[in-house]
């Protein structure tokens, strides 16, 4: 079946799920680096996510070929996608508001639709575009609805263009794994991207690894690392590559605005918190859009 006709199914379910997965990591992962230096942390989940992707890969495709012709690329974006993007992050979040950062990194889906259209990778209805835009209205009605304040000025200006940055490599990997997955498996370039991403995050955490206390580690530090490197980048990765070359580009990022609404939903179940009206609405506009551009062209 083309990937452009295939309804809502288990891709779409697997996507849903990723959504969860990746929400509770921020929490996951804010605990653990609490004990383990954020740079040792990141070395050690890449390398064990990478270790597992190789694994799975093997176990269930039975080789580990790639073609010849996709290397160049794939190794340029495992670093890009992996190494840079880390640190962009990282010194953007720095220099700029949480909401900022929120608001900027829940960009991607409209770059994008924006890159799918320009290089003809995707096939976008006026529909689709729709929805991809109410769904941003819908988060900034979201973020801005809780009271969180947004600062588009001076003193904020470096870490959001550092975040912006980010945000555009995440566009640019998500299109350029559908490229990749046209002439491999969606498990072969998640296993070698990982191993490649790797190698650059292991050499500038090294000697935070060297100077690590292993006995005063946590279970639950270590427990933590384990959740971000098998669900939250070894299974995450896979299942958002596979949405990528099953359903597209676009249909695929478009969930990712889910996050910050789940999120909200889960503070609101469990520390009693109380979604305002304009965050109500911007809840709404989020499942509509996510809704509209899930949709096919020619629906």
């Amino acid at each position: 079946m083309n990937r452009h006709s295939q309804p809502f199914g288990i891709t779409d379910l697997t996507l849903l799920a990723l959504v969860f997965i990746w929400g509770a990591n921020f929490s996951v992962v804010k605990h653990a680096v609490s004990e383990l230096p954020p740079l040792a942390f990141n070395a050690l989940r890449f390398s064990g996510a990478s270790l597992l992707a190789l694994l799975l890969t093997w176990l269930v495709e039975k080789d580990l070929h790639i073609a010849r012709k996709d290397w160049p690329l794939l190794i340029l974006m495992a670093f890009v996608a992996n190494s840079v993007y880390q640190f962009l992050f990282i010194q953007g979040i720095a220099r700029t508001r949480a909401s900022n950062s929120s608001l900027i990194l829940a960009t991607p889906p409209i770059w994008v639709a924006l890159f799918g259209t320009l290089t003809h990778s995707e096939r976008l209805s006026r529909r689709n575009v729709l929805g991809v835009l109410l769904s941003f209205v819908g988060l900034c009605l979201l973020i801005g609805g809780s009271g969180s304040e947004l600062s588009l000025g001076v003193q904020t200006f470096a870490g959001d263009l550092l975040t912006l940055c980010a945000a555009l490599i995440w566009a640019t990997h998500t299109i350029v794994v559908k490229r990749l997955t046209n002439h491999n498996s969606a498990l072969k370039v998640t296993a070698w991207m990982l191993v490649f991403g790797t190698i650059p995050l292991v050499m500038v955490g090294l000697s935070d690894l060297k100077g690590l206390d292993w006995a005063q580690v946590s279970t639950e530090s270590w427990l933590g690392l384990a959740y971000s490197a098998v669900l939250a980048i070894a299974v995450g990765y896979v299942i958002w590559n596979t949405g990528v070359k099953r359903i597209g580009s676009t249909r695929t990022a478009i969930y990712s605005y889910l996050q910050p609404l789940i999120g909200v939903g889960i503070a609101w179940v469990t520390l009693g918190e109380t979604m305002q009206p304009l965050q109500a609405l911007g809840a709404a506009g989020i499942l509509a859009g996510v809704a509209l551009a899930r949709r096919q062209a020619g629906d």
